[in-house]
């Protein structure tokens, strides 16, 4: 490539994670070209350990861009709900929305490895570096270094999906004052492909069936995340037995890993060309499994209005205007289950017991939390 020679582009995609590489499929699906950028190599996504929960309605929306990863999905059937050491509990079972499943289980490298399948040779520059991002009128410049060279690629669109931002004054944080320890371990009996969120004084705690284990999200102050990370296989098993409960019992925890929690809100998310999905546009508690659905949703109706209305500025506002229920629904629905979970409070623990169990007796109620969290806005009304 000649330095100074400048490309073009009808769509730049910064960031080709999940997120990332379903906006570029479904728009190749509908015809329209774009170029994904990416940092890493596309390979050190497969040595990404992390489990993801995908809701049934993203498995919709990847099956329609070739990109299930259905041999290393495991389903989940039923969802129960309570709080430690308090009455009151919801069971969301599959059987009630005429489902295979209600979500999904599915390790990142798997998701990414299925995705990254579809993409042709053309489609991404991989350990591509950017320099330089200069807004235009009807454009936006990107000037970036790959393989050793200069490159400047003029594009009608640059979209943003490069993961959790940084320090951005654009980007509203709220720390939850809470770190998730995230693991691996042996129940006893098996899972029967049944996830448990378990409402703790020290934050929520998820176990998520994954193959024949549980991938347990273990949500605690950071001083005790501190002290479980240090913890040996024995003490750490005992812990979460505590915190769960005696249901299940168990065994052969596998390595630990941990991160801090906030919610992350950008407050625009089109500026002149440039535009914002998934954990760039917004993070959210893991708790409900939320936020990577979210941003599956964000790549797909992007693509939509891109493919219907083309690219220009009515087009960028429609999608800011259309997502607006879904994001801010999805980060106040997860936002007041912390905060109103995530406490010893006796008046509080009460009136928790009673909604549990109105909404394991009002099955109107339940299915209307139920199907946006399968769907998000799309179930609506």
């Amino acid at each position: 490539m000649t330095e100074g020679l400048v490309e073009q582009v009808d769509i730049l995609i910064v960031g080709a994670g999940p997120v990332g590489m379903t906006l570029h499929l479904a728009l190749a699906a509908g015809g329209q070209k774009s170029l994904l950028l990416d940092r890493r190599p596309l390979a050190s996504q497969q040595g990404d350990p992390r489990a993801l929960a995908l809701s049934y309605g993203a498995r919709q929306l990847l099956e329609q861009i070739n990109s299930w990863p259905s041999r290393a999905a495991t389903p989940i059937e039923t969802i129960h709900i309570s709080q430690k050491d308090g009455f009151g509990r919801t069971l969301i079972d599959r059987a009630d929305y005429a489902l295979p499943a209600l979500g999904y289980v599915v390790r990142y490298r798997d998701l990414a490895a299925a995705l990254a399948a579809q993409l042709p040779p053309d489609a991404m520059l991989a350990e591509a570096e950017i320099l330089d991002i200069t807004p235009g009128d009807d454009h936006v410049t990107v000037t970036l270094r790959h393989a050793g060279q200069l490159r400047t690629i003029q594009s009608k669109l640059l979209v943003h999906a490069e993961g959790t931002p940084g320090d951005d004054p654009a980007v509203k944080v709220s720390d939850y004052e809470q770190h998730a320890v995230i693991a691996e371990i042996t129940p006893t009996p098996g899972h029967n492909k049944r996830a448990w969120e378990r409402f703790t004084p020290d934050g929520p705690l998820a176990l998520l069936p994954l193959g024949d284990e549980y991938s347990v999200v273990f949500t605690l102050p950071p001083a005790k995340a501190d002290a479980v990370m240090a913890m040996d296989d024995t003490a750490f098993t005992v812990a979460l037995q505590n915190q769960f409960g005696r249901r299940l019992s168990f065994a052969k925890p596998g390595p630990r890993s941990r991160f801090p929690l906030a919610l992350r809100l950008r407050e625009t998310l089109v500026k002149g060309k440039e535009v914002w999905i998934g954990n760039t546009a917004q993070t959210l508690h893991p708790v409900s499994g939320q936020g990577f659905n979210l941003g599956i949703r964000d790549a797909w109706q992007l693509a939509e209005i891109l493919l219907k209305n083309g690219v220009d500025r009515g087009s960028l506002a429609d999608y800011a205007a259309s997502r607006r229920l879904d994001r801010k629904g999805s980060a106040f629905f997860t936002d007041q289950i912390v905060r109103t979970f995530s406490n010893d409070c006796g008046p509080l623990k009460l009136a928790r017991g009673l909604g549990l169990l109105a909404l394991d007796l009002c099955p109107p109620v339940r299915h209307f939390v139920a199907k946006r969290m399968i769907w998000g806005a799309r179930a609506w009304p």
